[in-house]
């Protein structure tokens, strides 16, 4: 029976094994490059199924749910009573822990699994620890209880990692359920830390373990912390070069840290390992970091190559979330990065399955339309935005409710400032710039469309206020280093100021940031005449 079963999966297997092969011309650092050499996920499924099984697991850990669910159900065809399999395409199904709160779809995908996994063959004790974690997930599908589920999920993980301590991989899945549940707000980034306190001595003794670099990145996905992900950022490419996510990934602190180039390369692979598996949505998400590095370093022909090539892949990708938010947000990042005013005002809506996707077209015509001198024309545009916002907060999703609503003070910031009404323009500004310090990015963007205390210095410079708006910039670059909207407002706010001497330091910077630029944008022409 065992060989029959061994004969199965062999047979069942062998064309995505072929399809793997083809990238180990990448750098692989496993032999199916998907990383599942190191991960070692012990099941009470059929012993020929264990290799297959790892596979699965290691795909789950890069975020690879279409293809891990696929092999799951693989491993199903060969042992139905396999309710692990069941586990990993509920996982899969539940998707991206920090994409936000879950639509109902997904909490019923999810259920039907689980359920499933509950009632198949006789899970051990263990095992039953982990299907059992997960049904916390679905015991509502409520988005007001998402992060009481979350919450009860991670305990529930606790208890499975405690009660087995020889279990790597429960300690790893623990470790991401903390992450998951980390409050954007918490700027002492406690759950973060103890996140990466679980995995770092891990990714010490096993550092080709996909989940490991994977969630080290996550739980140092924060400015403060970012620099401690690197080692497992320019590791974690390597670890499985046939997945577009992992590929994706280290981004997340290249973007933290400012270093464009190695976004633009690993984003590149990410969006060829998306296009070679028919992932639109994985390309999309690699595209807008494209574009956001590009832009950084004032390779705008690049960016608009970009652009233009988003625009074709949306035609059959956009409809997930993270698909809708890039197709919004690229062309928007194009023209607001650029100071393209013009361009912004003119960008067009498209619909969106949530309103926080549909919100990003509407402040980037909002904010071009008040910054090109027609600030009567951002109305409408304001309006959408706190119909949006209400939406979003009748979700029950209070992150994207703020997020929206710090749009929506920006602009109107703009629109008093540009109408004549400077003071009241300012200290608007001044206190949506707060708010967002108060809170971070979503893990599905690189960056805001336009940071608030950026935009807040260059208010303050329109003002005649260089000192101020200096300082605005500072602070903006701690948060976002190496922007280049925000090293050039430094340069020129303290040209304005006086000081020659950060003048020429900043536009120095500016010009080592951009050292490769395909555009001679204004800012540069003027940062060469403060260095020379």
């Amino acid at each position: 029976m065992t060989r029959l079963i061994a004969l199965v999966v062999s047979c069942m297997l062998s064309v995505p094994a072929l399809a793997f092969a083809q990238h180990e011309g990448h750098g692989a650092a496993s032999p199916d490059a998907v990383g599942s050499a190191s991960v070692k996920f012990e099941t009470s499924c059929v012993p020929p199924l264990q290799p297959e099984f790892n596979k699965a697991v290691a795909m789950l850990h890069s975020f690879w749910f279409p293809e891990a669910i696929k092999a799951f159900e693989g491993i199903l065809a060969a042992d139905g009573n396999c309710a692990m399999a069941h586990w990993g395409i509920a996982m899969s199904q539940w998707g991206n822990p920090f994409a936000g709160i879950k639509q109902a779809r997904t909490v019923e995908l999810t259920k039907a699994a689980i359920e499933k996994a509950k009632t198949t063959g006789s899970p051990t004790p263990r095992e039953r620890g982990y299907i059992d974690a997960v049904a916390m997930l679905v015991t509502a599908s409520d988005p007001g209880t998402h992060v009481a589920r979350i919450t009860a999920y991670e305990s529930a993980m606790e208890k499975v990692s405690r009660d087995n301590p020889n279990d790597t991989e429960a300690k790893i899945f623990y470790a991401l359920a903390v992450n998951q549940t980390a409050p954007p707000t918490d700027k002492t980034y406690a759950k973060n830390l103890k996140a990466a306190g679980i995995l770092e001595p891990l990714f010490e003794t096993m550092p080709t373990h996909p989940g490991l670099a994977h969630y080290i990145i996550h739980a140092y996905d924060a400015p403060p912390l970012a620099d401690k992900a690197l080692v497992a950022a320019r590791k974690y490419a390597s670890l499985a070069p046939a997945v577009p996510h992992a590929l994706h990934m280290p981004s997340h602190t290249f973007t933290r840290v400012g270093s464009w180039q190695e976004s633009i390369d690993t984003n590149k692979r990410s969006a060829d390992a998306a296009r070679r598996s028919n992932g639109a949505g994985e390309e999309l998400h690699a595209l807008d970091y494209q574009t956001y590095a590009y832009l950084q370093i004032a390779q705008d022909a690049a960016a608009k190559s970009v652009v233009d090539h988003a625009r074709e892949v949306a035609v059959g990708g956009a409809g997930a979330p993270v698909n809708a938010f890039a197709v919004a947000a690229i062309p928007a990042r194009y023209a607001l990065e650029r100071g393209k005013w013009e361009d912004a005002a003119a960008l067009t809506p498209s619909p969106a399955p949530t309103p926080f996707t549909e919100a990003i077209t509407h402040f980037a015509r909002a904010l071009g339309a008040a910054r090109s001198g027609k600030p009567e024309a951002a109305t409408a545009d304001i309006e959408r935005l706190a119909a949006l916002r209400d939406k979003e907060r009748e979700l029950k999703d209070p992150y994207w409710t703020e997020q929206i609503d710090i749009q929506r003070r920006v602009a109107l910031a703009w629109q008093a400032f540009a109408s004549g009404k400077k003071e009241e323009g300012l200290t608007q500004m001044s206190a949506a710039a707060d708010t967002e310090d108060a809170t971070d990015k979503s893990a599905i963007s690189p960056g805001p469309l336009a940071p608030a205390r950026e935009l807040y210095g260059e208010m303050l410079l329109e003002a005649g206020k260089p000192k101020d708006a200096l300082a605005a910039f500072e602070l903006t670059m701690k948060k976002e280093p190496n922007r280049f909207r925000g090293i050039a407002g430094a340069a020129r706010a303290a040209e304005q100021s006086g000081d020659k001497t950060k003048a020429a330091a900043y536009s120095k910077k500016l010009l080592e940031v951009a050292k490769t630029a395909d555009t001679e944008r204004v800012e540069l022409v003027q940062a060469k005449k403060l260095t020379q």
